[in-house]
């Protein structure tokens, strides 16, 4: 009997042991794919030889990358770009989204849903449905004020500082903030604006001045997260920066390294003094959230909407001509320019062919990027889902000595710019002989877009593993199942749904990921999306707009899928 008595006590003590150690190899894996890169970039932003050359060290790159004009400009436009953005979307963004939480307009939930679509477009189809709508050569818009009277030419330009702010703005920028402020307005107790209405307020200064300083910590944490996004935005400053030399610091990263020779230092050095900017955003983000109570739901939460009375129509009609220039009115035109013979000529005498179409599908390019881009996408959602089950779980679930260094380096993947990852992925991948063989392959690209999206996707597992209790995890270990049974027969067929949103999200964020990958890809593992831009900067919009017309069909279908799993967060009201 002792001896059976030592074996059940050795056995739970074995046990732990064992879930302490792979919770431990498990962060020590993470803050190496996260830290290891980083320390790569500070050590060879101190690299004075050329590729292939005996390494020396020295102070040449960060005077470059610190004294040069273009360097300067491109930190001032990235830092100006920025704040544009943010003055444009931000009020609009928390004016949308008390329109479809908290008001009675019709059609909120679908209306809702077309905003997750708006973010799932990938940025360069949208960028190019309004180049032919607003080039100032040749774009639609513009030639139709041409022929008005009285006016020489049309008056709107894109490839401007404003051109950019504007297709930042009917993009993802404005969408991500509306699906993030939503559930939380949504949350809302209603009683405040029901008290603020009785006292003789309008609808519009109970907004001002009682829902949104309500709502300040999560206006501010979204604002925050808003920015750093921002200051990572990569493609369409390429594409729309390029003729007039508007460079932001992730174009000009890439031109370095892509330009021959490649100035690897003065990229490195780039990359340093823009995270020095970031890195005390993320800490600012941290410390509200972890001092800060979003408590929107009390005991006594009433969740009735506003009557908006005789202007419910006009705020509908107001929702879906945003919604429409986030969505239909850019893919219209993309789909349009599929079809054209030379992109943007509406007066040719046969403007429209099919030629485009069967030139992509015969390319044995087009054939193998599309298949790169299942293996990419599909790859990522598998490794995701895995990744942030055990991330969200060994965080929220357990007693973890490490559990805070492990959110914290969720978190510090937000804040890295996908231009400044990639490179420190070539670094980490090119300079350790185990690893140099995985270059040129899909799975360094799966990584990469699985700790893209890692802060998002662990956040929505941390957020719904909150919410259960303790009950049935106990009764798995009181009948003696393991940490491992228990989350596998327990809690897994529980997050099933949630496990499937985020595979999903993490499928079409692969599907669409540029600036993550774009130093990372080779001709051999090259993507759609990366397809698409290599046929943008080479100037074959025709093409260019079939791939992109495939990555959407791709990403809404997907996303239409995301819609039965419960895309909708927050409480519903009736």
């Amino acid at each position: 009997m002792a001896g059976i008595n030592e074996s059940v006590l050795v056995a739970p003590s074995r046990r732990w042991e064992m879930q302490s150690l792979f919770f431990t190899l498990l962060l020590g894996v993470l803050a190496f794919l996260v830290l290891y890169p980083l320390f790569l970039l500070l050590l060879n932003s101190f690299e004075t030889a050329r590729p292939g050359e005996s390494s020396t060290f020295g102070f040449e790159a960060w005077r470059l990358a610190l004294g040069e004009p273009g360097m300067r400009d491109a930190i001032f436009n990235t830092i100006t770009l920025t704040l544009a953005g943010q003055l444009v979307t931000f009020p609009l963004a928390v004016f949308l989204a008390w329109l479809l939480a908290r008001t009675d307009i019709p059609g909120r939930d679908s209306l809702e849903f077309l905003f997750w679509v708006g973010f799932f477009l990938p940025s360069l189809a949208v960028t190019q449905g309004w180049i032919l709508l607003l080039d100032p050569q040749y774009g639609l818009l513009n030639q139709l004020i041409a022929q008005l009277p009285f006016v020489d030419k049309g008056p709107f330009d894109i490839y401007t500082w404003w051109g950019i702010v504007w297709v930042h703005a009917m993009g993802a920028t404005l969408a991500v903030k509306v699906m993030l402020l939503t559930p939380a307005f949504r949350n809302m107790d209603a009683s405040l604006e029901e008290v603020s209405q009785v006292c003789g307020s309008n609808r519009l200064g109970t907004l001002v001045k009682i829902v949104v300083p309500l709502m300040a910590p999560v206006v501010f944490v979204v604002l925050l997260m808003a920015i750093i996004r921002s200051l990572e935005a990569f493609e369409i400053e390429l594409i729309l920066g390029a003729p007039r030399r508007i460079n932001v610091y992730s174009t000009k990263i890439y031109r370095l390294v892509q330009q021959e020779p490649p100035l690897f230092g003065a990229a490195t050095a780039l990359s340093i003094v823009i995270l020095g900017l970031m890195l005390p955003l993320i800490v600012l983000q941290r410390w509200f959230t972890s001092r800060h109570n979003y408590a929107t739901i009390t005991g006594r939460y009433q969740g009735h909407v506003m009557r908006l009375g005789r202007w419910r129509w006009p705020a509908f009609s107001f929702v879906v001509l945003v919604v429409s220039l986030l969505t239909v009115v850019p893919l219209v035109f993309l789909l349009v320019g599929t079809f054209m013979r030379l992109y943007g000529f509406f007066h040719l005498p046969d403007p429209w062919t099919l030629r485009h179409w069967r030139t992509v599908f015969a390319d044995s390019i087009f054939s193998r990027s599309l298949f790169n881009t299942f293996i990419l996408a599909s790859g990522t959602a598998l490794l995701s889902v895995f990744l942030y089950s055990i991330v969200g779980y060994v965080i929220v679930r357990t007693r973890f000595w490490g559990r805070a260094a492990l959110d914290f380096l969720s978190w510090l993947l937000f804040a890295l710019p996908g231009i400044i990852l990639g490179l420190g992925y070539l670094w980490l991948f090119l300079g350790i002989p185990l690893f140099r063989p995985l270059y040129g392959g899909n799975s360094l690209l799966i990584l990469a877009s699985a700790l893209s999206s890692m802060t998002l996707g662990v956040q929505i597992i941390k957020s719904t593993m909150s919410q259960l209790g303790f009950d049935l995890e106990e009764a798995s270990w009181v009948a003696g199942g393991s940490r491992w049974q228990t989350f596998r027969r327990v809690l897994l067929p529980i997050l099933t749904p949630v496990l499937l949103l985020v595979g999903v999200v993490s499928f079409i964020s692969a599907a669409r990921n540029i600036s993550h990958l774009a130093l990372l890809v080779t001709s051999a593992n090259r993507p759609l999306a990366m397809l698409q831009l290599d046929y943008m900067v080479e100037g074959r919009y025709e093409t260019a707009s079939v791939a992109g017309v495939i990555v959407i069909a791709m990403t809404i279908g997907v996303a239409l899928l995301a819609r039965g799993f419960g895309l909708r967060l927050g409480i519903k009201h009736e």
